[in-house]
């Protein structure tokens, strides 16, 4: 027969589901989350009554804080004392809190790092004059109290907050499935509305949203969120709020003087410094912090010259850096039927505003009691001086004077015990003054607050008189402005290149450079090994620079992105991906407007214009088409405003010259005619356009045939015109085999 046992067996499922919902249960009510009758978690609220158990009130000398932390894991909260001391510290921090319960002394932690506080046996401690508002009517019969984990004292279940705390400290929290962040607010405006809602209980949120603005941070920085997503996240108790760095131009350089709530300077500094090292900054020379105990925050930013947009620059670092934070807005709450709830703003003062009514009349009833107590007991003292010989009679020959004096004066238990209590000194006449005018002060007190208990107009009365009496002894002004701005961007890689001139220099085998200014002769520089000056264009960094292979596409590269022509650069076939076996013959620069003539060696070609070849493809973009047999030729710029040129040479020495008007505007392709190459001789390659220019009236074109070269102005060039698609004319003997083709302007 086996033995009776009181193991109980359940499923694995029904137990893991069980033992889970347990906690998460608790560390929803008893740990993550705040209350909406003080707007404090658990620990909050045990830290704050084990200090005024303590005596630590703002009038009192400093503690350690090890000895409130001590009291607090031992009397009532028994868990990790880091985690206490933490939540202690948080409270004390008024760059975290809005209005900060505790009042440190020592090192409690800094904007830079809030965790850097000091340890809790360096630090001290005492309750701020804002804790008065929670702790003022705890001994009042306001709150119910309850057995502390192990039932040898009693703690409070919640403290009688005089203002909702929840709103003006705000709350941050996770617990198992939901989290909270309610952002802190204005105890004036948080009244204000209070008050409004108490005379209209039917005010709606846009009625309330006169009285709270927004939210207010315990720094200065500015909120941006607009008014239609601030009433949003008030509507639904869920969105976002913006805050914004204040800053200001002092003598040419940028101060900021203000911080979004929860950022750290030193990581702002950090944040702009490693865009200055990446050279994503060019406009800023140097930072500096020099925020001290007269400006808390002080950080400078030094601009390169006085030329620099500061708005623009500050709308960058808006976008880019900690100096604009978002701020979530989750108001969930556990509510007076202890259930977590997110919560709109009319809902949640509504709600608050009925804790603080039963908090009021628990007070009213609770100082009732005491005065009703008082009365009885001074109705007895009364009669006992009206026949005061028969009562030391009484207590002078009577074995037991109590039971006498109650039956003989008809007196309660209580009466006839606070008359044998009485001392011989208060049997004096003048002590019997003092009674009765105590007895009728208690009974009008009493009948007052008879009245009040019994009419809802007078209970609204004292409500609002109590919290305008609150706001004018605790409020302050709002120190987060609300303004409009204008959303934040970040630079694009085109805003951060510099406006300045530029020589790109690329070699006959693709080898590409950049040299600042427009002095430098690209024919000088020196080569590698085997290699020389192939081509060049002059420019800007901010230009379009547009690349030319033999096949005809086109490829675009960013000139400020080039080596320096201090070294002999890079091929360009490390960035780019022309096609297999072609070579590139030409690079040009201008404004994405800037038009190019661009031809082959068959004698095709037109006029683009440089935004119809860019394109962000390694592999680039087809542009001109171009026979097998042959190659494209470099572009030339050109200026169709005024009158110009086209020369085109051939291999075997012919030169035809044509106007410039007659070559047609192409966004790519073939293009027409230029120069009629016989279709056999260009296949056999016995003859081949080797050279395209383009030149005004008053410009002299250089023709070069190996040493030799020819000078030829206007006049001399009379002789070559003709119809575009001609044959041209034979130059004279010595220049049969063209190299090249220059303009010269005067």
């Amino acid at each position: 027969m086996s033995e009776a046992t009181d193991i109980e067996t359940m499923p694995l499922r029904a137990y893991t589901e069980r033992a889970y919902l347990d906690y998460s249960m608790y560390v929803i009510n008893d740990r993550a989350l705040p209350h909406i009758a003080d707007g404090l978690k658990p620990v909050q609220r045990r830290i704050i009554y084990a200090m005024s158990e303590l005596g630590l009130s703002n009038q009192a000398k400093f503690a350690k804080s090890a000895r409130t932390v001590g009291d607090v894991l031992g009397k009532f909260h028994p868990h990790g004392d880091s985690a206490c001391y933490e939540a202690m510290v948080l409270m004390a921090q008024p760059f975290s809190f809005r209005y900060p319960l505790i009042e440190g002394q020592g090192n409690w932690g800094a904007p830079d790092d809030p965790k850097s506080f000091a340890a809790m046996r360096y630090t001290e401690a005492r309750l701020s004059r804002f804790a008065e508002l929670l702790l003022a009517e705890s001994r009042q019969g306001t709150v119910d109290f309850t057995d502390n984990f192990d039932g040898s004292l009693s703690e409070p279940q919640l403290l009688p907050a005089r203002v909702p705390f929840v709103l003006l400290n705000g709350s941050t929290g996770i617990a198992v499935g939901m989290a909270t962040d309610i952002p802190p607010h204005n105890l004036n405006e948080v009244v204000s509305a209070c008050i409004h809602l108490l005379d209209k209980p039917r005010a709606s949120l846009h009625d309330l949203m006169t009285h709270i603005k927004g939210p207010d941070f315990p720094t200065d920085a500015q909120i941006i969120t607009p008014e239609a997503e601030i009433r949003e996240a008030y509507e639904s108790g869920r969105g976002s709020i913006k805050s914004r760095a204040v800053w200001r131009n002092e003598a040419g350089e940028i101060v900021i003087t203000a911080l979004p709530h929860q950022a750290s300077p030193a990581k702002v500094l950090e944040q702009i410094a490693q865009q200055m090292n990446a050279k994503k900054l060019p406009m800023l020379a140097d930072l500096r912090d020099e925020s001290d105990h007269e400006n808390p925050t002080r950080l400078v930013l030094v601009p390169r010259s006085n030329r620099v947009d500061a708005d623009r620059l500050m709308s960058h670092l808006f976008a880019s850096t900690d100096l604009e934070r978002n701020h979530r807005v989750n108001m969930n709450i556990i509510g007076l039927d202890q259930r977590p709830q997110v919560k709109g703003l009319v809902e949640l003062l509504k709600e608050w505003l009925s804790y603080r009514n039963e908090t009021v009349r628990r007070r009213l009833t609770y100082r009732l009691d005491r005065i009703n107590e008082r009365l009885h007991i001074l109705d007895g003292l009364i009669k006992a001086y009206a026949k005061l010989d028969e009562v030391i009679r009484i207590i002078r020959e009577e074995d037991e004077p109590k039971k006498v004096l109650m039956k003989k004066l008809k007196l309660s238990d209580i009466q006839a015990t606070a008359i044998l209590d009485l001392r011989l000194r208060q049997l004096a006449r003048l002590e019997e003054e003092k009674l009765k005018g105590e007895h009728k002060e208690l009974r009008a007190e009493g009948a007052d607050i008879e009245q009040t208990l019994k009419s809802k107009a007078r209970m609204k009365t004292l409500l609002k008189k109590e919290l305008l009496a609150v706001a004018e002894e605790y409020g302050d002004d709002r120190r987060s402005p609300l303004v409009q701005a204008e959303e934040a961007s970040a630079y694009s890689e085109e805003d951060l290149v510099t406006n300045e001139p530029v020589t790109v220099v690329m070699s006959e085998k693709g080898w590409v450079r950049a040299a600042k200014g427009h002095e430098t002769d690209p024919r000088e520089l020196s080569f590698r090994s085997g290699d020389k000056y192939g081509h060049s264009a002059r420019g800007r960094t901010s230009d379009v620079t547009i690349f030319l292979d033999s096949t005809g596409r086109t490829y675009a590269v960013a000139p400020h992105t080039l080596p320096s022509a201090r070294g002999q650069g890079e091929p360009l076939t490390g960035r780019l991906k022309p096609p297999a076996g072609a070579r590139f013959v030409g690079v040009t620069m201008g404004s994405p407007q800037t038009k190019v003539l661009m031809a082959s060696e068959a004698g095709y070609g037109f006029v683009g214009t440089l935004e119809d070849m860019v394109t962000k493809n390694k592999a680039g973009k087809a542009c001109l088409s171009v026979p097998k047999e042959g190659s494209a030729l470099p572009p030339v710029a050109v200026e169709p405003e005024r009158p110009q040129q086209v020369v085109v040479a051939t291999s075997q020495g012919r030169m035809l010259v044509f106007d410039l008007a007659e070559v047609p505007h192409l966004g790519r392709g073939k293009g027409n005619k230029l120069l009629n190459v016989p279709t056999a001789a260009f296949k056999a390659r016995e003859e081949v356009v080797v050279a395209v220019a383009v030149m005004g009236v008053d410009d002299a074109l250089i023709v070069q045939a190996g040493a030799r070269h020819l000078r030829m102005k206007s006049k001399e060039l009379e002789n070559y015109v003709g119809e575009r698609a001609r044959r041209g004319r034979k130059l004279p003997r010595g220049f049969q085999k063209v190299d090249s083709l220059a303009v010269e302007s005067p």
